[in-house]
């Protein structure tokens, strides 16, 4: 089987490995729509609970992507990722065991949140590993394609999760969900074995914080692009109903089209420009995609500005993680990595609460103004960072 993996096109290689990302971000999205109907009005729980229970994952992915890059350098990309599989074939069989054993509502729930728990955690060992097992295997030169490759395989996968298991739950039944985790780990689980590890990289480990310092610069500026799109999808469907518009969703997938279209159209955009003037020219798109749905007279118009904010949105992680690798130790990588991403899932995640006290003070559509300005200054940090001399940390 290893000789087959080292026979395989590249892309097809690649595609091979991220794939366990796609598996994740599906299984992420499998209890979306239906878990907090079931606690609401299964077990009894009020919506604070229903909350807690979705939220306990991300919460918990945020917590554990430190943990995650520091065991994918020390025992490699590979194992860590097969580690994470294992932990999301369990977390379907304890969200399966919540649903079909007679307990009652207390041990139901105890054994969701467990579940969801140890979802996040495999979000976590799967995701940034996925990408450095690859780039381990095909070269650092290879860090575009992989990123290219691996988003799609997120933003598909969130995208097909949260309908597929709405229709697992009207044929299966709502422990259909837990078994389909299950089965989704434990299968990629059997055909991760079969493909070939990627070297582990001798060198100095560095302590989390040195790492942490040296993405500071590079997270700030994902942080200032991921709020556009955490805003987008948080608010676009208020900002819609706001204005007595309709088909709002067409916004999202307006953004998820325009993304995935820029990934495929320039997959040497990267290699040609530099990591910096690629994301410089994305966040400028960005920024006038944001500003368009700020100033929108018109559902046509907004639609455009979330297209637009796709495309921008589009290359900002991958170049922004080409510069984040050339700048870090190779034995370091997947701590960078988990660390850019951290700062990611952070401004996803507070996009929605801080905007909403935007919202309370101004109104729904400043928080597009406020993400655009954001966006803009994320621009000017990567213009900055792009003067600077390329430094490699503890070099």
């Amino acid at each position: 089987m290893n000789a087959r993996s080292q026979s395989l096109p590249t892309s097809l290689s690649i595609i091979s490995i991220v794939c366990f990302n796609f598996v994740s971000f599906i299984s992420n999205g499998l209890p979306l729509a239906v878990l907090p109907g079931h606690v609401l009005n299964t077990l009894g729980f009020g919506s604070a609970v229903a909350g807690l229970v979705i939220g306990t994952q991300y919460l918990t992915t945020l917590l554990s992507r430190p943990l995650a890059g520091q065991l994918a350098d020390r025992f490699g990309a590979n194992r860590t990722v097969m580690a994470g599989l294992a932990v999301l074939t369990s977390s379907g069989l304890l969200t399966a065991l919540a649903i079909v054993l007679p307990t009652s509502p207390w041990v139901s729930l105890a054994l969701l949140i467990a579940g969801r728990i140890l979802q996040g955690l495999s979000s976590a060992l799967i995701s940034t590993p996925c990408c450095t097992w690859a780039i381990g295997l095909h070269g650092t030169a290879r860090t575009a394609q992989v990123m290219s490759w691996n988003g799609i395989a997120a933003y598909g996968g969130t995208a097909i999760g949260a309908p597929l298991g709405v229709l697992i739950r009207d044929h299966l039944g709502l422990a259909g969900i837990g078994i389909s985790i299950t089965l989704l780990g434990f299968l990629s689980l059997l055909f991760a074995q079969t493909r070939r590890p990627a070297p582990l990289l001798s060198g100095v480990r560095l302590p989390f914080r040195s790492v942490f310092l040296a993405v500071l610069p590079n997270g700030l500026a994902v942080a200032c692009s991921s709020v556009g799109f955490g805003s987008l999808t948080a608010f676009i469907a208020l900002y819609f109903d706001n204005l007595g518009w309709a088909n709002a969703a067409y916004c999202l997938s307006a953004f998820g089209v325009a993304f995935i279209f820029a990934r495929l159209a320039s997959p040497s955009a990267l290699s040609r420009f530099g990591g910096y003037p690629v994301v410089a020219a994305c966040m400028a798109v960005q920024t006038l995609g944001l500003l368009l749905v700020w100033l929108a007279p018109s559902p046509l118009v907004a639609i455009l500005g979330s297209a637009l904010t796709g495309l921008g949105v589009s290359w900002v992680y991958p170049g922004l993680a080409v510069e984040t690798l050339a700048r870090t130790p190779q034995a370091n990588r997947n701590s960078a990595l988990s660390t850019l991403s951290l700062f990611f899932d952070l401004a996803v995640g507070l996009a929605g609460p801080l905007m909403g006290l935007a919202v309370s003070g101004f109104g729904l559509a400043q928080v597009f103004l406020c993400s655009a300005l954001l966006s803009a200054v994320g621009l000017l940090l990567v213009l900055n960072l792009q003067r600077q001399p390329r430094r490699r940390l503890g070099e």
